[in-house]
């Protein structure tokens, strides 16, 4: 059953900005993208690097480690079939933005 995890307010978080947040033993990074919150575990799938301080553009992120790109939205490498980003789903309430967790896996949107 999916549980809704209270990670952080929506002042907390202007478009372009990010915050790493603890969330049952995960780290889990969320981003604004044009007003857009998106949220994924803060390990790249490729070799585990941390993606706290990945470099952001638009909503393409780039892995620090080895340079590979994600898009934020899907978790996906453009035009690649393969490695793909763990995603949450955020919901806003009451100015609180909630991840919602899987209690079997991760869930991967």
């Amino acid at each position: 059953m999916p549980r809704e995890v209270p990670v952080a307010t929506v002042d907390e978080l202007a478009p372009g900005q990010r915050k790493l947040a603890f969330v049952e033993g995960r780290s889990i990074v969320l981003f604004n993208v044009a007003g857009e919150i998106r949220a994924i575990d803060d390990s790249c799938p490729h070799n585990g690097a941390s993606l706290a301080s990945a470099a952001l553009e638009g909503c393409m992120l780039r892995c620090p480690a080895h340079g590979l790109c994600f898009d934020l939205r899907t978790g996906c490498m453009p035009g690649a079939v393969g490695l793909r980003l763990t995603t949450f789903p955020v919901r806003h309430v009451d100015g609180e933005l909630l991840v919602i967790l899987e209690d079997s896996a991760v869930s991967r949107a």
